[in-house]
């Protein structure tokens, strides 16, 4: 009996369970997109009136932006240049106020800036300490009143266009 018992042991000793470990990883890496309104790539402020001309005049684009991202972000905006231009003529782009607010599908707990002065340097409109998908973002364009351009319309061109380029851009925060 102790030989079977200690043959027993001896076969159950080459069946043991050999267990192995296995380490998963979830690595996220950050994702921010941020996409501007196909049907409002152009903005255009028209001066019309002497009202407008006195009071300025402004365009209010209504998700304008569409953000996707991972976690929390900034949106800047920047002019091409510190001038709009026109031939030889200029226009300061820091006439031009920019104001951004929540779309339809807002991004919670942003903060939003307000009458952002346009500038060839990066200025942040919207800051974030959460990411999103598909949040959105409107955006007010104003130009200037007091009659600020009032000497900038040159002859024969009907209407006189003044122009610059703006980046919008999205970094993780």
């Amino acid at each position: 009996m102790k030989k079977l018992l200690l043959a027993s042991l001896f076969i159950l000793g080459f069946f043991t369970v050999n267990a192995q470990n296995v380490t998963l990883n979830v690595n996220l890496k950050p994702i921010q997109t941020l996409v501007v309104n196909n049907a409002q790539k152009i903005v255009n402020l028209t001066y019309t009136t002497a009202d407008d001309y006195k009071n300025g005049v402004s365009s209010t684009n209504t998700d304008h932006l569409n953000i996707y991202s991972t976690g929390g972000f900034q949106v800047k905006v920047k002019s091409a240049n510190a001038t709009l231009q026109n031939g030889a003529k200029t226009i300061d782009a820091n006439t031009i106020q920019i104001k951004a607010t929540a779309g339809s599908n807002a991004v919670n707990g942003a903060q939003y800036s307000q009458n952002v002065q346009l500038s060839n340097n990066e200025t942040t409109l919207v800051t974030s300490t959460k990411g999103g998908v598909d949040k959105k973002i409107s955006i007010e364009y104003k130009g200037a009143g007091a009659d600020t351009y009032i000497d900038n319309y040159v002859p024969g061109q009907n209407p006189t266009v003044y122009t610059t380029e703006l980046t919008y851009t999205i970094v993780s925060q």
